[in-house]
């Protein structure tokens, strides 16, 4: 992947830098908070180099990219101000819907992936060596009264032991906090004297009663605090000289805050903790696998919405109170269902297309644990793939938790994280359940099938040379003099630009309009033979809403080749200070990689005006 050209293309296609109130990755996507919904190109965002699927979730647009998100995140913000997260001061993604009104739950998994979405890989990553130091103890490679295995431990637990530091610093951002007034605050929280003072009797804070809890690993209390610390903050640095404020305000927010919690905040939240991990402990301990069954088999359509992040707080809130986590379990049954789907699609599609897609997407899903390149890729798109990952996650996530199997550290579900589950419940049900998982999402997959996308797989069997015609009465020029980055990089596709001269388009060959944009500027068209193009009228155009255009056509539509497709008043769009240079491209590049001009100078419409070199011909050519 071309970070640079991937990340021009997504940031062009939201509406620019502007149109962006903050910016967030996870995992797997690039988070946007959007001012403006109506400037969104969301043909353009999809289409861009890397892009696997695009949603709406939370009051956030998601750009799905898979395993290199950060590499893209990090290109975006060398092309502009959005890699500090938001393009505004103060509260970082609190309200994080970009000023629209969302539901608490909505906002609540807002917050808790913008929380927890920086601290994922390093929880995931001690928490594999964690579970793998575990396997080592099981089978006896290390012995654990050694000071090798202390060193080990303490490098696989620290994080975890101290992750209301981390906490304290991702909340501060997303509230708008003084970070290091947060860290003051979760320190004390987890300071070695008071630590000790964990169920000791008689502690009192200025003779009112207090009951020490642990803060060891701790989520919720430290984020209640750094919410209340936002306001307090706002509150005294309003009302405080300012010759003083900056000193005197983190020493009143720790003064009240801190003690706050040891008497209040901490013991609430504790109960809330132990009713939560109980609860949990009673459906598995009551009926395992009805428990193991549902997060087997609902897991990848919580991730599909972006709900699983409301599952966070809970494994690490299960796994301070019990030291395991029975909810992770049934969850490797989901993940590597999905994988195996993905690798029965890699083994039984004839589309070239689709193995190329499914093969990456196999080894991240068993490997990382990383499905989103399988799930919105291939398994989705193709529907029975999906549901048979579904069914296999049901059946293995259901043995599993039978078995009484639960993880003994944060980890991301993947073949390389299977040691976390030694050492709890039945090895053999971890087996048979893994396996089952497995076996029942591939063989279903393999050989029940799914219907492959036949004008794909015939174009890319049959695809050859294809003439486009002028669309448009105009003067050519070459794609690389537009004003659009990302159309002049050729980072949306291959073609050349024309200077309208006249105010109607038609269509440069016979094809199947499948997509007219809302906005009327831009129309997608698809040749029989596979060639997809994209004619977009203007430069940022879209930002008229559809003012000056006429669409003469629907998406779906069969187009005769010299046919009119739209209409548009060229005079007024240039008067309201718009580039009327319209891109021509060819948006499938897999099928033709290049173009060869026709044309230069004076067009008409209906006039040769490129040739599309199919990817066949190319390949003999070089």
């Amino acid at each position: 992947m071309d970070y640079s050209k991937t990340a021009a293309a997504v940031l062009k296609g939201v509406g620019g830098e502007e149109n962006v109130q903050s910016l967030v990755h996870c995992a797997t996507r690039l988070r946007f908070v959007i001012r403006d919904e109506s400037k969104i190109d969301k043909a353009a965002v999809k289409s861009a180099p890397g892009v696997i699927t695009t949603a709406e979730a939370g009051g956030q647009y998601q750009v799905v990219i898979g395993n290199e998100v950060p590499e893209v995140f990090a290109a975006i913000g060398g092309i502009s101000g959005l890699a500090g997260g938001s393009t505004e001061d103060g509260p970082g993604a609190r309200g994080a819907a970009g000023g629209k009104k969302v539901n608490l739950f909505s906002r609540f998994i807002a917050m808790i992936a913008a929380i927890f979405t920086p601290l994922l890989w390093a929880l995931a990553g001690t928490g594999l060596l964690k579970a793998f130091l575990a396997a080592a103890v099981t089978f006896g490679w290390i012995d654990a009264t050694t000071s090798t295995y202390v060193i080990l431990n303490a490098l696989s637990d620290a994080f975890i032991n101290f992750l209301p530091l981390a906490i304290a610093i991702t909340a501060a951002k997303y509230f708008g906090s003084s970070q290091f007034t947060s860290l003051a605050m979760a320190g004390a929280l987890v300071y070695p004297s008071i630590v000790a003072l964990n169920g000791a009797e008689g502690v009192t804070f200025f003779g009112l009663p207090v009951t020490m809890v642990s803060y060891v690993s701790s989520v919720i209390p430290v984020i209640v605090i750094v919410w209340l610390q936002s306001y307090m903050e706002r509150f005294l640095y309003a009302k405080l000289p300012s010759a003083i404020r900056r000193f005197v305000t983190p020493m009143i927010v720790v003064l009240i805050l801190v003690p706050l919690t040891f008497l209040v905040i901490g013991p609430l939240a504790n109960l809330l903790g132990t009713l939560l991990a109980d609860g949990i402990g009673w459906v598995f301990a009551a009926v395992p696998w009805l428990g193991g069954a549902i997060m087997g088999g609902l897991w990848q359509v919580f991730v599909i919405f972006g709900l699983h992040w409301a599952f966070v707080p809970l494994f690490t809130l299960e796994l301070q109170n019990t030291g395991t986590i029975y909810l992770l379990a049934p969850l490797f049954a989901a993940v590597l269902a999905q994988a195996a789907a993905a690798a029965g699609v890699w083994v039984r599609a004839k589309d070239k297309n689709l193995k190329s897609l499914a093969a990456p997407a196999t080894l991240s899903g068993f490997i990382a644990g990383v499905t989103e390149p399988a799930i919105y890729g291939i398994n989705l798109p193709l529907k029975r793939p999906f549901a048979f990952g579904i069914a296999g996650g049901v059946v293995g996530g259901a043995i599993i938790s039978a078995g009484g199997v639960a993880s003994g550290s944060f980890a991301l579900p993947s073949l390389l994280a299977l040691p976390a589950l030694f050492g709890t419940g039945s090895p053999v049900a971890l087996i048979i359940g893994v396996v089952a998982a497995v076996a029942i999402a591939f063989l279903l997959t393999v050989f029940v099938g799914f219907k492959e996308p036949a004008a794909e797989a015939e174009a890319l069997a049959e695809s050859k040379d294809l003439v486009i015609e002028s669309p448009l009465d105009g003067t050519v020029v070459p794609l690389s003099e537009m004003t659009d980055a990302a159309f002049a990089s050729g980072a949306l596709g291959s073609g050349v630009a024309i200077r309208p001269r006249s105010g109607a388009l038609y269509a440069p060959f016979d094809a199947r309009v499948v997509a007219v944009f809302p906005t009327g500027h831009a129309i997608g068209l698809q040749h029989a033979d596979g060639a997809e193009v994209l004619i977009h009228i203007g430069v940022d155009t879209v930002k008229l809403g559809g003012q000056h255009f006429t669409p003469k056509v629907e998406s779906g539509q069969q187009v005769r080749a010299g046919e009119l497709l739209l209409e548009f008043d060229a005079a007024a769009i240039t008067a309201a200070g718009y580039d009327l240079t319209t891109p021509v491209i060819v948006t499938n590049g897999d099928l033709y990689p290049s173009v060869t001009p026709l044309a230069a100078g004076a067009v008409a419409h209906g006039d040769a005006l490129f040739e599309a070199v199919a990817a066949e011909t190319a390949l003999v050519s070089n």
